[in-house]
């Protein structure tokens, strides 16, 4: 009688534990992998609409003017005359975002 107690404690524990580990993953995923997802999607929205006359950018936070647009790359005015080729995947946000702030 005593064995059998035992071993139906120790499952009810095997299943709170699973319980448990199932509720942390839900919250890790409604708060931390789902939004990241949705910032990703938005970036890549916003990369594939880039047009001339856009204030972008970089990763390594160089600012300046879409000039011309290709398929994974663009050509960015920095300054009169002066203009990089870089790579679409490089664009992190528009200077737009920075106005409010």
């Amino acid at each position: 009688m005593i064995f059998l107690q035992a071993q139906s404690g120790a499952a009810a524990s095997n299943w709170t534990f699973l319980i448990m580990m199932l509720l942390i993953f839900v919250v890790m995923y409604f708060f931390m992998i789902r939004p990241q997802q949705k910032r990703q999607k938005e970036l890549v929205k916003f990369r594939e609409s880039l047009k001339k006359g856009d204030k972008v950018i970089t990763a390594g936070g160089i600012y300046g003017t879409v000039d011309e647009v290709r398929d994974g790359y663009i050509f960015m005015e920095v300054d009169n005359n002066v203009k990089l080729k870089v790579d679409k995947s490089s664009i992190i946000r528009d200077m737009t975002d920075l106005q409010g702030k």
